[in-house]
């Protein structure tokens, strides 16, 4: 049975997930840790229960979700998980900065790169990839079948979708990628999005205004 504990962190109000199981080893899905406290935040939680993170992942690349990558790869001494063709939004990070006024930041060069179809082994527990774009150039969702979640970045949000005017957003690519890709889980499936409340594929294919035919 996995843990999934959220932290909303950073000015943008973005979703950092630490999702872990019995073996108490973890993972840490979008870290968006940007002040002293927040990551002061993140690591009182993994220390004080008793948590080993052995992975990092991105769900995309935009600044509001990788904003503590540089700090959890240095601090726990893990590569970044991403997909190959999110370079394209990763490596704009210097851009983002100027536009939203913020102090540049690092951008750590130690990648992995996966694709869909992909496991991400941790523990006890495999997530599997799907591939999402829409939102950006390569996001991914991380789906764990045996637990029925799903976290979707910011391609699915409780009555929404997410924003398609950003370099590499398209919004029919969007919303092919969420009816063919998430949609076709089970109903059940709990979601959990990069921004807000969590959700569920059969609340959202029956509410979500953007995705009614």
């Amino acid at each position: 049975m996995i843990k999934v504990e959220v932290f909303q962190f950073n000015d943008f109000a973005e979703n950092t997930y630490v999702l872990s199981d019995d073996t108490k080893e973890c993972v840490i899905i979008d870290p968006g840790c940007h002040s002293q406290a927040e990551r002061d935040v993140l690591i009182s939680y993994i220390s004080q229960n008793g948590l080993k993170p052995v992975k990092l992942l991105n769900t995309h690349c935009h600044i509001d979700h990788i904003l503590g990558n540089e700090f959890v790869s240095t601090h726990y001494q893990l590569p970044i998980h991403l997909h190959k063709e999110e370079l394209f939004t990763y490596n704009e990070t210097k851009r983002w900065t100027v536009m939203f006024n913020m102090p540049d930041i690092a951008i750590p060069e130690n990648l992995v790169y996966v694709n869909e179809g992909d496991k991400i082994p941790f523990g006890n527990t495999t997530l599997d990839i799907l591939f999402t774009p829409g939102h950006s150039i390569a996001s991914i969702s991380f789906y764990c079948k045996e637990d029925g979640f799903v976290i979707s970045g910011d391609v699915l949000f409780m009555h929404s979708i997410g924003r398609t005017d950003l370099p590499g957003g398209n919004l029919e690519t969007l919303l092919k990628s969420i009816r063919t890709k998430l949609f076709t889980l089970p109903n059940s499936t709990k979601v959990f999005s990069g921004h807000g409340p969590s959700t569920s594929i059969v609340a959202e294919k029956t509410n979500n205004p953007y995705l009614k035919n």
